[in-house]
C-alpha cells in the first residue's frame, strides 16, 4: 500500500494499522526451513524464529488480537503460546513471512543499514531484560523480554515506512547532538516517536501486560523498570563502551539487582579498567 504523504499522528496510526509489517529476510528464511522438514516443525521451533524478530513477533500478536475469539477470555502475550492456540500451519497460512525488510527497502542501503540496528539493538535489549527478569525470580521473565524486543517498534516501522524523514532526523541530530530527539522528530514528522509507539500498542490492543512494561509512567515497578534499563543500555552501549551514560546505567541496574554497579559490570563483561569512572559525577 501506498504510504501517505501527510504528516499526523492519527493519520500514521491509522495507515500503520493496515500495512502490512515487513520481516526480517533471515526470519523468512528459517520458516520456510522448518517448514520444509516435518520432523522439526513444531511451536517451540517457529516460536524460537519468530523469538528473536521484533518485527514477526508483533505480526503475530497484532493478528491474534485482531482475531480473538469470543469465547477467547484471557490474553496471549508469548510468542509459543499464540502458536499452540492457533495452530502452526495456521500461522503459516494467515501470517506469511512477507514483505522482508530487505525488499522493502531495495535501494535504500543506509536506511536498511539503520533499521537493522535498531532490531539489532532491540535484540540485545530483550537479552539483557530476560537475564535479569530470571535472577530477580521473575515468573514474567518471556513477557519482559518481548516487551524489551518491542519497546521501539514505532521507530523501526518508521525506518520502513519513511526513511527519507529518518534520514533526514539522524542528519540533524547528527549535526546538533545537543538536540533533544523528541524536538527534532516533532519538527520532522510531527509527532515524536515514543506518542506513535503508544498509539499503536493501544490501537492494536496488545496484552495488557505487555504495554504495562513498556508505559515509562509505571516505572517504579520491577519488571517496567527492567525494560526501561535494558532498553537504556542497549542504546548507550550500541555509542560504545566509552558512553557518558553507561556508569549511571551500572548504577541504575545495581540498584536493581541489589549488587554493586561493579558487579553489573561484570555481568556484562565491561573492562575492569572503566570501573574506576563510577566514582565521577555524570550528568
Amino acid at each position: 500500500m501506498q504510504r501517505p504523504e501527510l504528516k499526523g499522528l492519527d493519520h500514521w496510526v491509522a495507515f500503520l494499522t493496515q500495512a502490512d509489517i515487513p520481516v526480517l529476510k533471515q526470519t523468512a528464511r528459517d520458516l520456510a526451513v522448518l517448514h520444509e522438514d516435518q520432523n522439526k516443525l513444531s511451536a517451540r521451533s517457529v516460536a524460537s524464529v519468530i523469538a528473536v524478530d521484533p518485527m514477526m513477533t508483533v505480526k503475530l500478536l497484532r493478528y491474534l488480537q485482531q482475531n480473538k475469539h469470543r469465547s477467547q477470555t484471557s490474553e496471549v502475550a508469548l510468542v509459543e503460546q499464540a502458536l499452540i492456540m492457533m495452530g502452526v500451519g495456521a500461522f503459516y497460512n494467515k501470517i506469511p513471512a512477507a514483505p522482508t525488510v530487505q525488499d522493502m527497502l531495495t535501494g535504500q542501503m543506509d536506511a536498511l543499514v539503520q533499521l537493522l540496528h535498531v532490531i539489532h539493538r532491540s535484540h540485545r535489549a530483550s537479552e539483557y531484560a530476560y537475564d535479569w527478569a530470571v535472577r530477580m525470580s521473575d515468573l514474567h521473565y518471556e513477557e519482559v523480554r518481548i516487551a524489551a524486543l518491542l519497546r521501539d517498534l514505532a521507530e523501526m516501522l518508521m525506518w520502513c515506512f519513511a526513511p527519507q524523514e529518518m534520514l533526514g532526523i539522524r542528519v540533524i541530530q547528527q549535526q546538533d547532538k545537543t538536540l533533544r530527539s523528541r524536538a527534532v522528530q516533532e519538527q520532522v514528522l510531527g509527532f515524536a516517536l515514543i506518542d506513535l509507539q503508544k498509539a499503536l500498542v493501544q490501537k492494536w490492543e496488545l496484552p495488557e501486560l505487555l504495554l504495562m512494561l513498556m508505559d515509562e509512567a509505571s516505572s517504579t515497578k520491577p519488571k517496567v523498570r527492567n525494560v526501561a534499563l535494558a532498553v537504556n543500555l542497549a542504546r548507550h552501549s550500541a555509542n560504545g563502551w566509552d558512553d557518558a551514560a553507561l556508569p549511571d546505567d551500572y548504577k541504575d541496574i545495581g540498584a536493581l539487582l541489589r549488587i554493586p554497579a561493579e558487579q553489573v559490570m561484570l555481568l556484562l563483561g565491561v573492562e575492569a579498567g572503566n570501573i574506576c569512572d563510577l566514582s565521577k559525577p555524570h550528568g
